[in-house]
């Protein structure tokens, strides 16, 4: 799925008005704020999708039964 920057958007400013009208203890209205502003940044990289394009050769030999292991390659991808 494709970033949605209106998402994003939208958290942010629900963390901001949230904290708004807090005035009794400005530190611990300080750490949630920033509390929210990560989930909603976390929630916001996770929700990409990363598509790794194809393009690493691989020689083998033997029966595609006989292969095992893990690549060792390096994959590139991107988030949409």
């Amino acid at each position: 799925m494709a970033l949605v920057k209106g998402t994003l958007k939208t958290a942010i400013e629900a963390a901001f008005k949230a904290q708004s009208n807090k005035t009794e203890n400005p530190d611990d209205a300080l750490g949630d704020l920033a509390d929210k502003l990560a989930t909603a940044i976390e929630s916001f990289v996770k929700s990409g999708t990363v598509t790794v394009s194809a393009g690493i050769a691989v020689s083998t030999t033997g029966s595609a039964a006989a292969q095992a292991g893990a690549t060792t390659a390096t994959g590139v991808g991107t988030i949409s």
